[in-house]
């Protein structure tokens, strides 16, 4: 059972739980960016040296978009020849990086799109999109993918607003590997001469990085070389085991036996809690507040009679597992009078969210989605407190002088 504080509820760690298979099946549904040197061969032979098996297949087009594959019968043949563990979906090279409005019509609908179908074969698949790289010096169509750094950023964004759409899904990461190889490693060549496709080690990196991210352990010490030497094979190596292990929170990598799984975000107020369940794969649930009520809804709420610490669980299920997460919410604000957030001003900025206030007193402490404190405990008495924009959520606690909380969950 996953157990943590009230200010860490956004980072669960059941997959500690749950060991992973020794045996998967992989589709691979995408175009060049997944055939040229046969990346799923390379992942499988890789898994092999390694003591794992995955059985694999494909359907890769060149130039192929989302949408395109979402017109494609053929597609959908694959899709249906089997109950797939793992579903790798990827764009075409471009398209994730183009401006939002674009990418809002013409990719992110037919993303979820194509997510669907693959839970309506099988509800218990996993969806895992394949994030890929800037090309070598950019995209020069416009001037926000311009720049490797430019447009990976982009493509790392959108990817990962398109696994969220998608109720959560995983992500293989390897764009962030692409870029800590050129940062870290900048003589080992990823691309192959067109600048955009990826060269021998760019396909065993990206390979590394999907071993990793499959199975939740690192490829080191495989004598698997994908046809490079040994040296710069265990760079890349290396390589994918860091971006990959330290984030599995970040990209979704749970378990692929376990593609449901407990989240819910909590708003308190005094001595009542909001609960805004956020599960992933998830169709039945259960909440115990810990004074002895329960609840089957879906977003209940509660009010506690006796300050105390309390600890809220809910258990998440479908036909495929059930999933537990477990908050401690701390009530000691019984007797005092409620307070709004009237006096409190939180301003999304591009860069920065900005809050401030006029009521004395007023404490404020930030954390991250992965639960980090950003910002310990401080006044906003005099000035506002700028807090650096991620694309993942941050919890603002906001304690005022009679010692009543509110949490604020920002994007």
């Amino acid at each position: 059972m996953k157990k943590i504080l009230l200010l860490l509820f956004l980072a669960p760690a059941s997959s500690l739980l749950v060991s992973a298979q020794d045996s998967i099946s992989v589709l691979f549904i995408g175009n060049s960016y997944t055939y040229v040197n046969d990346l799923p061969g390379m992942l499988g032979t890789l898994a092999n040296s390694l003591g794992k098996e995955i059985t694999v297949d494909s359907k890769t087009n060149g130039g192929y978009t989302f949408q395109m594959h979402v017109n494609d019968p053929q597609t959908y043949t694959k899709i249906h020849s089997k109950p797939w563990d793992v579903v790798v979906i990827q764009g075409q090279s471009q398209e994730p990086s183009f401006p939002d409005a674009q990418v809002d019509t013409q990719t992110l609908p037919y993303a979820v799109r194509l997510s669907d179908s693959i839970w309506a074969n099988h509800a218990c698949s996993n969806v895992m999109y394949y994030m890929t790289w800037g090309r070598q010096n950019g995209d020069p169509q416009w001037a926000g993918i311009n720049t490797f750094e430019k447009m990976n950023t982009r493509l790392y964004n959108a990817y990962m607003r398109m696994a969220d759409s998608s109720d959560r899904s995983l992500v293989s990461p390897v764009g962030r590997a692409w870029a800590y190889v050129r940062a870290n490693h900048p003589t080992i060549n990823l691309y192959n001469p067109d600048e955009s496709h990826p060269s021998a080690e760019g396909t065993y990196l990206a390979a590394c990085t999907f071993y990793a991210s499959l199975f939740r352990q690192s490829p080191v010490g495989s004598t698997y070389y994908g046809g490079l030497n040994a040296v710069t094979a265990g760079i890349l190596q290396n390589a994918s085991a860091a971006v990959v292990l330290d984030s599995l929170d970040r990209f979704h990598l749970r378990p692929v036996n376990a593609p449901t799984q407990a989240y819910f975000s909590l708003t308190q107020n005094g001595e009542s809690i909001q609960l805004t369940n956020e599960s992933s794969r998830a169709t039945a649930y259960s909440w115990a507040f810990g004074d002895g009520q329960n609840s089957l809804a879906e977003n209940p709420q509660h009010t506690y009679g006796v300050n105390g610490n309390y600890t809220v669980e809910l258990i998440a299920s479908s036909s495929c597992n059930s999933d537990t997460l477990a908050v401690e919410v701390v009530v000691n604000s019984l007797g005092l009078k409620d307070w709004e957030l009237d006096e409190v001003r939180i301003v999304t900025k591009e860069q920065v969210i900005e809050v401030s206030s006029e009521e004395p007193g007023l404490l404020l402490e930030v954390v991250s989605a992965e639960g980090k404190l950003l910002i310990s405990e401080q006044s906003l008495d005099h000035f506002p407190v700028s807090i650096p924009r991620t694309n993942q959520p941050v919890l603002l606690k906001l304690t005022n002088a009679k010692g009543a909380v509110k949490i604020v969950r920002c994007i």
